[in-house]
């Protein structure tokens, strides 16, 4: 029997860049809490307990695929994020608090927002790069930013 949000997710990772691919994780991690989080809502712990050891699978996973070497501060950065994020979701499993899995799905959307902003810069440079522009690079509260500095520092990213 084919399950089409299966095949749906399958070929997103397929055609994913590599900062793409971060973000179809953050999905999946918040995918997982909210599913946890309705499953405690309606009692079913075995459900929530799988769904936020999913969710802390990914984490981890995240985390053991950070370069600390090319990321420097924000690979440290992260990898303190995901230190928290671990633990809160070990504290939800505990003790079934909505508030701490509302925190995690906030918190990994922030993120999440903040990868895909990545993603779509670098697919713009890399299509700039193609065609031999350059990739016009949003402003960020109100400042603009070099390009060459805004490339060097996603590029150290993963």
């Amino acid at each position: 029997m084919s399950d089409p949000a299966r095949a749906y997710r399958e070929s997103a990772v397929r055609g994913a860049s590599p900062v793409g691919l971060i973000v179809i994780l953050y999905e999946e991690i918040i995918h997982s809490v909210r599913k946890a989080c309705r499953s405690a809502q309606s009692g079913n712990i075995e459900e929530r307990t799988r769904s936020l050891n999913h969710a802390l699978a990914v984490v981890g996973h995240l985390q053991g695929i950070l370069n600390f070497e090319k990321g420097g501060r924000v690979a440290r950065d992260l990898s303190l994020f995901y230190d928290l994020v671990r633990s809160k979701i070990m504290e939800a499993n505990v003790r079934t608090n909505g508030v701490t899995m509302d925190w995690i799905v906030t918190e990994c959307s922030n993120i999440k927002l903040a990868w895909e902003l990545v993603d779509r810069q670098v697919s713009g440079d890399e299509a700039a790069a193609d065609s031999g522009e350059e990739a016009p690079v949003p402003a960020m509260s109100g400042r603009r930013k070099n390009p060459q500095a805004s490339r060097a520092a996603r590029a150290n990213l993963v």
